[in-house]
């Protein structure tokens, strides 16, 4: 249903609790390792090799998909507008493909396609290249994991890059690959941390082309803040795979140049992070999370690298407080934001924080989308994030991209909204210091003398957030956001921790719970120059797909009992829907091949809800597993007439 100005409904409870949600991340690893790694090379493709020039223009062409996020700003829009608002409700299967066996999972994976060839990843470290006009299977690759794996969040991956005749993924086992994109076969592999020490990939990495240098770089992260560790970036050759740069998100820890050491993030005395008694740093610090583990954009007027950085480790803000539990002097820096990184040499040039001294695991890896925005009668260039917090910001490029000698630039926050109901733990953003104005008792209290855990409290909105990792998108031609949100809570608590290798390191208990009878998802149109919600329809069950927006007035989002379905941008009137026989929490995708216009989305349940959600994985027990992928078309007769 498609609503304006929905007021709020009653709350009923749903709970959760943290130790299944780990152990179930834990349990996830033992099939994987019956994966093979050879390649099955059916058939080769002709497919021309992608340049830098063709991906710079990704957003610009229709007849292939070259970058996560439909372009270097990731606006997730697309120029195609055969199918439209007018033909829609005529969409209908072209073909379906089973990623088969019985590694299914979730399927979190945005397709790219390039000379009727898809790519797309699924569970368990696997890419396929499918034969766009008929779904018959080019070759495919899966990673040889190891028992040992230790994913989070479900055994996800959420897509590839393509360059140069190759194809780029990461692995479960912090691992990245370089295929070769006609036959699957590995070009080259790099393992860059300890998997059993809780590192692992599960984004898409990024192309860029660094302005200075002239070199293309492979950029790519790690997830693992749950387990402890420590956020790090990396800038690879493309074509050999060997590291140009890494830089360590946590302040005050060393970077590599050359394969050489080079400068610390920020000051190397890190005051961000508190001292022990002793003087030296507290053991959190030498963990720190902060990890990069979605897709990054690129702004190419600065030649800056814009990536989101994940919550401090652990969870528990205490371990990261002062004497007494003094935590405003304390940011945790650079977790749970958005950092500027120069490609030549991967040193930091900005950074605003999304949520200072994380206490909630509101992260801030959330997508960045970059766009033009007319304000008080000048264009600015601003980034938009939908954080887990509930607020949807808007940064100043510029700002943060400067090369002025200072990286935390606070003062870049243009705007702040609520996109979600009922936030408790802030009531709003002071826009001339860039930090939120924070509620009194919101924060979880420490464990009492002798006692294994804090007093509960209650959270609004909880760990998961008011939109998590599934990608909002922008329209050119609407100017609005369309963001994948949910409206739930959650009872919070802190616990004694102890960080301990590859367990996990969270200090933190939780239930989380359904805040209102009507729905938990809500796809929401927000108005970036006045932050007003336009209009919003509301799921039963969690959101948990991206969105992407067309020339033709549509939004296609899925849903996590199963359909993917179409909206009029405009309204939020729905005006097509389509059940694929599991839960859909990927991304979708548009092309044009032979003149017509196609989406492609895949299907199969899973991801953190189920995982990580007590009473609200329960609800979830009703989705049938899956794992296909489905491209969809308008009737040829219809097709022909627009």
């Amino acid at each position: 249903m498609a609503r304006k100005n929905v007021g709020h409904g009653p709350r009923t409870l749903m709970l959760a609790t943290a130790s299944s949600l780990i152990l179930s991340g834990l349990l996830l690893a033992g099939p994987a390792s019956a994966q093979k790694a050879e390649p099955k090379a059916e058939k080769a493709s002709a497919a021309a090799a992608v340049s830098w020039e063709d991906i710079l223009n990704d957003q610009n062409t229709d007849k292939d998909v070259l970058m996560y996020g439909m372009g270097i700003k990731a606006q997730r829009y697309s120029g195609l507008d055969k199918i439209n608002t007018k033909n829609v409700s005529l969409l209908k299967p072209r073909w379906s493909f089973s990623f088969g066996d019985e590694k299914q999972r979730g399927q979190e994976g945005q397709a790219l396609v390039h000379d009727g060839v898809i790519y797309i990843t699924a569970s368990y470290s696997r890419i396929f290249a499918l034969d766009a006009k008929t779904g018959k299977k080019l070759w495919s690759f899966s990673a040889r994991l190891p028992d040992d794996i230790r994913p989070c969040c479900d055994v996800v991956s959420r897509g590839a890059a393509i360059y140069n005749g190759k194809i780029y993924f990461g692995a479960l086992d912090a691992s990245m690959y370089a295929l070769d994109a006609k036959t699957g076969k590995v070009v080259w592999s790099k393992k860059f941390d300890d998997h059993a020490a809780g590192y692992a990939y599960t984004g898409a990495p990024n192309i860029i082309k660094d302005k200075k240098t002239g070199k293309v770089v492979l950029i790519h992260g790690n997830s693992g803040d749950e387990f402890g560790a420590q956020g790090k970036l990396y800038g690879r050759d493309p074509e050999t795979g060997e590291e140009i740069w890494m830089r360590p998100l946590v302040e005050g820890h060393m970077g590599r140049l050359s394969g050489k050491d080079s400068t610390t993030t920020g000051d190397a005395k890190a005051p961000s992070w508190p001292n022990d008694k002793d003087g030296k740093k507290v053991e959190a610090w030498n963990h720190g999370g902060g990890a990069p583990w979605q897709t990054g954009v690129y702004d190419e007027k600065t030649n800056t690298f814009v990536i989101g950085t994940g919550n401090p480790a652990p969870w528990n803000h205490h371990y990261r407080s002062g004497p007494g539990g003094d935590w405003k002097p304390y940011d945790s820096l650079y977790t749970s934001g958005q950092i500027y990184i120069d490609p030549s040499n991967g040193e930091p040039v900005g950074f605003f924080q999304h949520t200072p001294n994380d206490a909630w695991d509101y992260s801030g890896n959330n997508e960045i989308i970059l766009f033009d925005m007319e304000k008080d009668g000048k264009i600015m260039r601003l980034g938009a994030h939908a954080d887990r917090n509930g607020f949807f910001f808007l940064t100043d490029t510029d700002k943060l991209a400067a090369r002025d000698g200072q990286i935390s630039k606070q003062t870049a926050l243009v705007a702040a909204y609520p996109f979600v109901r009922d936030i408790t733990w802030a009531t709003g953003w002071d826009l001339k210091t860039g930090r939120p104005i924070e509620v009194e008792g919101q924060r979880p209290p420490a464990p009492e003398e002798g006692q294994a855990k804090g007093k509960s409290i209650k959270v609004t909105p909880n760990f998961l957030g008011g939109k998590n990792w599934n990608p909002m998108s922008y329209s050119q031609a609407t100017g609005l956001f369309y963001i994948p949100s949910n409206d739930w809570t959650e009872d919070y608590w802190t616990e004694n921790v102890t960080y301990k290798a590859g367990s996990a390191y969270l200090g933190q208990g939780f239930r989380i719970q359904r805040k209102f009878d009507t729905h938990v998802g809500a796809l929401r149109a927000l108005d970036p120059k006045t932050g007003k919600i336009v209009w919003e329809h509301l799921e039963p069950m969690p959101l948990w797909a991206g969105t992407m927006t067309t020339k033709g007035g549509l939004v296609f989002t899925g849903t996590s009992d199963g359909y993917v379905k179409a909206f009029d941008a405009k309204n939020g009137k729905q005006l097509w829907a389509f059940q694929t026989g599991s839960g859909v929490v990927s991304v979708p995708s548009t092309w044009e091949m032979d003149g017509k216009q196609y989406i492609g989305i895949s299907s199969g349940y899973g991801g953190a809800v189920p995982l990580w959600g007590g009473d609200m994985a329960d609800q979830t027990k009703l989705v049938s597993q899956g794992g296909s992928f489905w491209v969809f078309e308008l009737p040829t007769d219809t097709a022909s007439a627009q």
